[in-house]
């Protein structure tokens, strides 16, 4: 199918961050959310900051979203980067497509906070929810990139600790393998925009500060998947983390979980970031969106 001619200009906005030369964090930081300032919040959005079980987080709500139906959100940035200032707008679109309230955490960032400190966000966070009263069989989990990669750590978590199952989890284009093993990172390294395996070790070293690359908590394709709710996966094809969304698959396929693996032909690392200008990233969003309200029963 022919892509929207939108896609270039996505992409070359993608490029120009890669390009562009970042010495410290705080640049790293400053250049990613530089890059999605022109995506607009539409002006019947309503956000409100709020803390979340001690983590600083932001309820993003579309008109007619459901109080009591939550998508629970980590952002991507490889845990070094990215905030609701990068997220705003794209879950605002979220939110809109499910008819859910979307709670986006700020959980504590690399290297400032290393492993497993956004894990035990997430969990105060979700504990934080159920103890408001949210029922679990309305919740679903969401990330992408490094947040793709904490909700299978933090649903992993959950599990250990005898907290009750989330209704689902949503994974766009997920980071779950610390040591960058899949072949994809060789085959789409002249095609992927953003991210290259030598970034990846790179940041994947700060996160970890020492700590086991294989732990299940940081890399949960090592972890055991046994009794996880439903997990949607969405990656692009020229993703050099297409291979880390289809072992994730595979891994919870063999476990037992009910787990569908969507590859988005010739899209970009988080291409739903651009839902505001880009159709595929809306098309995405949108199936997001049915996915959640099949998940909780409407």
């Amino acid at each position: 199918m022919a892509q929207s001619p939108q896609l270039d200009q996505v992409i070359g906005m993608i490029k120009t961050r890669a390009q562009t030369t970042r010495k410290t964090t705080d640049e790293d930081r400053a250049s990613y959310e530089s890059m999605l300032a022109s995506m607009p919040l539409a002006d019947d959005i309503e956000t409100e900051r709020i803390g979340a079980g001690g983590v600083p987080a932001e309820w993003i709500r579309a008109p007619g979203a459901r109080a009591d139906r939550v998508m629970l959100y980590f952002h991507g940035g490889g845990y070094i980067v990215g905030s609701m200032r990068t997220h705003r707008t794209m879950l605002s679109h979220m939110s809109r497509a499910s008819g859910f309230s979307v709670l986006g955490l700020d959980y504590r960032l690399a290297p400032e906070s290393p492993f497993p400190a956004p894990v035990e966000d997430a969990l105060a966070a979700y504990r934080w929810l159920l103890d408001g009263g949210t029922e679990p069989g309305n919740i679903v989990l969401g990330g992408d990139s490094a947040g793709g990669g904490l909700v299978v750590s933090a649903l992993v978590a959950m599990r250990y600790a005898g907290e009750p199952m989330p209704a689902a989890g949503v994974c766009i284009s997920p980071w779950v393998d610390m040591e960058a093993t899949g072949a994809s990172f060789v085959t789409n390294a002249d095609v992927d925009p953003s991210v290259s395996r030598e970034r990846i070790l790179k940041i994947a070293d700060v996160y970890l500060a020492g700590k086991n690359p294989r732990a299940p908590l940081a890399s949960p394709l090592h972890a055991d998947l046994h009794e996880l709710p439903p997990l949607l996966s969405m990656v692009g094809s020229i993703e050099t983390l297409l291979d880390d969304a289809q072992a994730l698959t595979e891994r919870a396929r063999a476990a037992g979980v009910e787990a569908v693996l969507e590859v988005w032909d010739d899209m970009p690392h988080v291409w739903t970031h651009f839902a505001s200008i880009l159709p595929e990233g809306q098309q995405a969003v949108d199936r997001i969106g049915d996915f959640m309200r099949h998940q909780v029963g409407s």
